[in-house]
């Protein structure tokens, strides 16, 4: 198993929960991170909805990120580049209501919505999808 899976990652060690540069004045055990564009270091911030049966091809994000399950069920598959294209690295991940998934940037995966689905997606810094099913 590889060492950059979901599993492996958490809010000790994902850059999600990095470059808090924002302490509010008299708020001395508050600190606050802001969205991209307008903090570059900044993170970018989803709600999203999905129908069941809904897929996502193989894919990677330039950046780390966080999804928090808010109903229904996600699943995840995480891929190596092998000599003739994308191999399964691991068992698929099922994540229900109330989990959260985090996922190292660069790390290519799909991700299949056996239930109808809300999710809050945060990334570190730009969104971006790049599309590896190809």
């Amino acid at each position: 198993m590889s060492e950059d899976d979901s599993l492996e990652r958490n809010s000790e060690n994902s850059d999600i929960w990095k470059n808090y540069a924002f302490d509010p004045p008299g708020q001395e055990n508050f600190s606050l991170r802001t969205t991209y564009p307008e903090d570059p270091d900044g993170v970018e911030v989803l709600m999203e909805i999905w129908k069941g049966g809904a897929t996502e091809p193989a894919h990677h994000h330039p950046g780390d990120d966080l999804t928090v399950i808010v109903e229904g069920q996600m699943t995840v598959q995480f891929y190596s580049k092998g000599e003739h294209g994308l191999v399964k690295d691991g068992e698929q991940r099922v994540f229900n209501k109330g989990d959260s998934a985090y996922i190292k940037g660069n790390r290519i995966h799909s991700a299949t919505y056996p239930q109808d689905c809300k999710l809050v997606y945060v990334h570190n810094k730009k969104f971006d999808f790049i599309d590896d099913s190809e």
